[in-house]
């Protein structure tokens, strides 16, 4: 298909990058050989800085060339300190854009600084109705205006871990149901009942990719907060108890844990023990509990003890995520009912990875 322009130039904050944005970029990609995209703000955005709103701009458009120049003017320089950066930015890359595309009103003497066309798009915001300004400022409340692959990275990730029977699943389905958002159940277990119990090494490694595939997949469809159902570090323990090993990329999933979660909470082992035909037994149970404790020590992992019945540990989680004060332990530890994080039965050696 014959193109309009040569090489297309297009310039904004994208904080975040909105279906606005996106109708820019792709009209741009549409009419031209050669899309380049600069992306910047000074002072920049500390939750979103402008290297990640360019590696998101990277994943929805991998055909364009996108830039973060570096010291840029201050957002509220004059335009023709904007202008003359930019201009002196292109001129060094040997960068020759032949059209400029924008939705803004400084466009037309943008493009007449840069002596390259001007083509508007959408300026009146009659297609696509959207503030930056207001997605900032919520951008749960306006998610229908991001595209799902920019909206989940502001969805929080809650995990929910501890010993098998200590009501993870539940509590994950039931907090899903109360927001309105998605749930990730164990895969471990579907995964384990697909092989009938019979498990190698490299099955466990299997699980934790499995698992963390279903957690992207669902967050695409999550509202606010994604509930999660155990992650790596568990599948890491389950290798160990049954092989007395772990492979080296399990182990460095386990140790991905530690950032990839927003909030993590403990069910305790304060229920009743249900046997189910899979588990092992209660002694394991409390066993088990007891690292899980301390290997979210040893990683320097804050997380929430939540206790009591169903109802009880809804209310502790929602306490959390609604940002409830809550004291923490010199273990860096938090616990939302009366029997604290010293309280499980059994503790052991942990597993490393170093």
């Amino acid at each position: 298909m014959s193109r309009r322009y040569d090489c297309a130039l297009v310039v904004g904050k994208f904080a975040p990058p909105h279906k606005g944005h996106q109708l820019l970029i792709e009209t741009a990609r549409a009419e031209s050989g050669r899309v380049v995209v600069l992306v910047w703000s000074n002072p920049d955005f500390p939750a979103m800085p402008s290297a990640t709103r360019a590696d998101w701009l990277r994943a929805l458009y991998p055909d364009a060339e996108v830039f973060v120049p570096e010291d840029p003017p201050p957002d509220d320089a004059p335009d023709d300190v904007h202008r003359a950066f930019v201009r002196r930015w292109l001129e060094a890359r040997g960068l020759r854009p032949d059209v400029v595309f924008t939705s803004e009103a400084y466009g037309a003497g943008f493009a007449a600084h840069l002596g390259v066309a001007h083509r508007a798009v959408d300026p009146a915001r009659s297609r696509v109705p959207i503030s930056g300004t207001l997605v900032r400022a919520d951008p749960h409340a306006h998610r229908v205006l991001l595209d799902p692959r920019i909206y989940r990275h502001f969805v929080e990730r809650v995990v929910f871990l501890g010993a098998e029977s200590t009501g993870k699943s539940t509590l994950a389905r039931r907090m899903a149901e109360e927001m309105g958002t998605a749930s990730v159940p164990e895969y471990g277990r579907t995964y384990y009942e697909e092989k009938g119990g019979e498990l190698a090494l490299e099955d466990y490694l299997a699980i934790a990719r499995g698992h963390r595939a279903r957690e992207d997949e669902a967050i695409l469809g999550a509202n606010r907060y994604l509930f999660i159902d155990t992650n790596a570090i568990t599948t890491m323990f389950f290798s160990h108890y049954y092989n007395q090993d772990s492979l080296p990329e399990l182990r460095a999933l386990a140790r991905e844990c530690r950032g990839r979660y927003h909030h993590v909470f403990v069910c305790a082992d304060d229920i009743p023990f249900e046997q189910d035909g899979w588990r092992d037994n209660e002694v394991w149970r409390g066993r088990m509990q007891g690292l899980v404790l301390y290997d979210l020590a040893v990683r320097e992992i804050p997380y929430h003890l939540v206790t009591g019945p169903l109802d009880e540990r809804v209310r502790q989680v929602r306490a959390v995520l609604q940002g409830e004060s809550l004291p923490t332990s010199p273990l860096r530890m938090r616990s939302l009912g009366p029997r604290g994080p010293g309280s499980s039965r059994s503790t052991g050696e942990v597993p490393q990875d170093g």
